[in-house]
């Protein structure tokens, strides 16, 4: 009979971890959201830095001129010996150049989402879209030289002889040429958006594909439509390189888009280019205007929402 093995000792039981895997998550999401905290912080920071730059900076200048006069007056002649300042030129001139852009990009933009939504087969949309949204890549100098190589001489003197070297229908040319993608990009999504059910419905009571199209996807998806064509139009009117190309540096109050016009950005890219001396007058211009055009977009972003939020509700 063989003698009896001596017992096993027990094995050890380490002691539960004090860092579970439950809190490592925690931790880890409490990072992921701190860091994209900072990051949204970080683009709200840089627009109240750039308020305060701008109304401090222009807060200067209007203890030199009278914010009256710079709202109301109608010339502008900010680099001259006689200096003025009145501002109604540059937005004229900035306001006409965005409006003839407008007149191009709203109706090929629609249209061409329409048919990207409506009318194209998967295989071309797969091309053709990013094709078109690739216009939106090239840079705007490209344009400017666009506008002023071939817009003007090839296609506009042909239609009106008496069109000078730099004009405002050009520009307004080049840069509704420039935001056709944007209005047709984002109002495809918004008619992609648009449940079948309602095209269904239309084809159920006898509609064509043409009346479905215009009558019931474009009516329903109303407000991403309303929504692009407003951003395109900020768009437009914080353009730069374009109208200091084609539009030229003339400020005048006109009602003839075939004659050279200044923007608001045109002569911002004007007086930078130059020798102004930092801290005089025409230098504090520079912020004075620059805080009217981004007051301008303020306003029609936050109208853009307002149509964005109103249409919904209609739609939802």
């Amino acid at each position: 009979m063989e003698p009896a093995s001596a017992p096993t000792p027990p094995v050890p039981v380490p002691p539960p971890p004090t860092f579970s895997l439950a809190k490592r998550h925690h931790v880890g999401e409490s990072v992921i959201r701190t860091v994209l905290f900072l990051c949204a912080a970080v683009s709200v920071l840089t627009t109240i830095g750039i308020i305060i730059i701008l109304v401090e900076q222009a807060w200067e200048f209007f203890r030199e001129v009278p914010i009256t006069d710079f709202l109301f007056g109608t010339k502008w002649t900010a680099l001259f010996k006689t200096p003025e300042y009145g501002v109604l030129p540059l937005v004229a001139g900035t306001l006409w150049i965005t409006a003839i852009a407008m007149l191009i990009a709203v109706p090929l933009g629609v249209m061409s989402a329409v048919y990207l939504s409506e009318y194209a087969s998967p295989k071309i949309r797969e091309w053709l879209k990013p094709t078109l949204e690739l216009l939106a890549g090239i840079p705007t100098i490209v344009f400017g030289f666009f506008a002023v190589t071939f817009i003007r001489p090839q296609l506009l003197e042909r239609i009106f002889p008496s069109i000078g070297p730099f004009s405002a229908l050009a520009a307004g040319v080049a840069v509704g040429i420039m935001i056709i993608p944007l209005v047709a990009s984002l109002s495809e999504d918004a008619m992609r958006a648009v449940p079948r059910s309602l095209r269904e419905g239309g084809y159920a009571m006898g509609a064509t594909k043409n009346e479905v199209s215009w009558q019931v996807v474009v009516p329903a998806a109303i407000s991403g439509i309303i929504a692009s064509c407003i951003l395109a139009m900020s768009r437009a009117v914080g353009e730069t390189m374009i109208v200091a190309l084609a539009a030229g540096s003339k400020a005048q109050l006109s009602a003839n888009p075939l004659e050279p016009m200044q923007t608001m950005t045109g002569f911002i890219v004007q007086t930078f280019s130059g020798d102004v001396v930092a801290g005089s007058t025409p230098y504090l211009s520079l912020f004075a205007v620059g805080l009217l055009l981004f007051v301008i977009t303020l306003l029609l972003n936050i109208f853009s929402q307002f149509v964005v939020a109103r249409f919904r509700e209609v739609y939802e």
